[in-house]
């Protein structure tokens, strides 16, 4: 039986999830309010909140000294690309650890698992090398590759634990009817697991987005993301808060408008389904 909850109980649940709320997201709010700030106010002591003369010169300032949506679409394309590649490896991957594991199926996910404790730096020389030795350096290719190799752990790891939650049953049936392996994972799994593959790729995605390391070591202005664009405002002239503000906006809008975008999405699927 379900614990009946006070209205007093349920005024505090929400505040506290309200204050919360606000407390994580309050950096990226006044991220955005620097940005129509000038550099004088920005860096203001006492800081300023809501009460100063906004300003639209810092995003003019930067879209002329950079080309933003040249940055935009190549973090579109780093950050899509190496998530869809990295679910065509783990979707197999997965699939053959969940259904048909042998004795060293849990020792190969632990291992995986434990290159994402290995710092980055250390891997820098010789991926760096081997990059520039095919021509590679400054290009998206060698991004792509990089970062869904980098993030391929994951996704196996969420794709195995989706899947494991599949009837295996149900794979045994479609067999008998005749199905091949390539049917059995394309027509019967993939879209048995379409909730999990599609929250493991909306998590890759941003974690493909916000990927400083590499795309700041390994490009220089061709396949440059946002990450470089961003970095690019912190000089040894110093820090010019209000524009870095404005470009460290303008490269996160596009994941806040993705990310309100697939909250509404989900709330919509949710309450369909509680209809249905």
């Amino acid at each position: 039986m379900a614990r009946s909850v006070t209205t007093q109980q349920k005024a505090i649940n929400t505040a506290l999830a309200w204050a919360v709320g606000l407390l994580i997201f309050f950096p990226i709010l006044w991220t955005i309010l620097t940005s129509f700030k000038t550099e004088g106010q920005a860096i203001s002591d006492p800081p300023v909140f809501l009460f100063f003369d906004w300003t639209l010169e810092n995003y003019r300032v930067v879209q002329e000294r950079s080309n933003y949506t040249n940055f935009l679409w190549n973090s579109i394309f780093i950050s899509v690309g190496s998530t869809l590649l990295g679910l065509l490896v783990a979707i197999p991957a997965a699939w053959s650890m969940a259904f048909t594991p042998s004795k060293r199926t849990k020792d190969i996910l632990m291992w995986m698992l434990s290159t994402k404790m290995l710092p980055a730096v250390g891997v820098l020389y010789p991926i760096y090398i081997g990059a520039a030795k095919m021509g590679l350096l400054d290009s998206r290719t060698a991004l792509v590759i990089v970062i869904m190799l980098i993030n391929l752990p994951i996704i196996i790891w969420m794709l195995y634990t989706y899947f494991r939650e599949i009837p295996g049953e149900i794979l045994e049936a479609a067999r008998m009817d005749g199905a091949s392996l390539k049917e059995e994972i394309v027509y019967i799994l993939t879209p048995m697991a379409v909730p999990g593959i599609a929250s493991t790729l909306l998590l890759n995605i941003i974690l493909a987005w916000n990927e400083a390391f590499w795309t700041i070591n390994l490009t220089v202005t061709k396949a440059a993301p946002l990450t470089a664009f961003i970095a690019s405002y912190s000089s040894p002239e110093g820090l010019f808060y209000a524009k870095l503000s404005a470009a460290s906006t303008m490269a996160i809008a596009p994941i806040l408008i993705m990310g309100w975008f697939s909250q509404k999405q989900l709330v919509r699927g949710l309450t369909f389904g509680a209809v249905k």
